[in-house]
């Protein structure tokens, strides 16, 4: 299993990707409270944004997993992709059947993509900072 070492991720990529989360989630959350809807529709859209983040995460940490040479069985693989693929339709069929301006559809639908995008990156992110950290570990020890 001959594998390279991931690149360390700059601080400003790192920093960037934080960010990005957390506006992403924090911008979705505040139009949800502020939105004019019932309790019931908030919570589908919340449920919706905790399926979607989870699914993006443990699909791009199977997919690495599988490139890594780890075992990953696709039933598994198949339902990360389930999952997102899941949480994206409910989203849009939720989104077109709401009774909100086309402005605040558009703020939902961005945000959410935001915060998916940005998960995956923070978690692409903190494994390569632990791979290479594990390394350097690694290494200290068989030197000392």
């Amino acid at each position: 299993m001959n594998q390279t070492m991931p690149a360390r991720p700059s601080g400003a990529f790192v920093g960037a990707s934080w960010v990005a989360l957390i506006v992403g989630m924090i911008a979705y959350l505040v139009g949800l409270w502020n939105a004019q809807m019932q309790l019931n529709e908030k919570g589908y859209y919340f449920t919706i944004l905790l399926l979607g983040s989870f699914a993006a995460v443990s699909l791009q940490k199977t997919l690495r997993d599988r490139a890594e040479g780890l075992a990953v069985t696709g039933m598994y693989l198949g339902s990360c992709w389930v999952a997102l693929g899941a949480a994206v339709i409910l989203l849009g069929v939720g989104l077109t059947n709401a009774t909100l301006a086309l402005s605040e559809k558009g703020f939902f639908a961005m945000s959410f993509v935001l915060t998916l995008f940005a998960i995956i990156a923070v978690q692409k992110n903190v494994r390569d900072i632990a791979a290479i950290d594990a390394h350097a570990d690694a290494s200290m020890r068989s030197a000392g």
